[in-house]
């Protein structure tokens, strides 16, 4: 495992990532506010009109953007286990 030069600190973020990970949560919050546009009943898709079937794929649109912005923030700052700055043990001793 890498030693950072300051071990009590957290390590610095990629920016790049986290910018990402924000637009990644955008994206579907832009898509629900043209109501207008998807509030209509044609295209049907089986029994169910436009406006049904555009809310439930977008249910699923939120999940993979979610956990595509999960997946991002997690690279973007890596789990770094927390270290004293004057612990010289260095690691837990429990």
């Amino acid at each position: 495992m890498a030693q950072h030069k300051y071990p009590d600190k957290a390590p610095p973020a990629d920016r790049r990532l986290q910018v990402l990970a924000g637009i990644c949560l955008l994206l579907p919050m832009i898509a629900l506010v043209p109501v207008g546009w998807y509030a209509k009943t044609s295209p049907r898709l089986g029994a169910f009109p436009f406006f049904i079937w555009y809310q439930m794929a977008l249910v699923f649109f939120c999940v993979i953007c979610t956990s595509i912005a999960y997946v991002l923030v997690q690279k973007a700052r890596p789990h770094v286990p927390f270290q004293a700055a004057d612990d010289t043990t260095g690691g837990d001793d429990a």
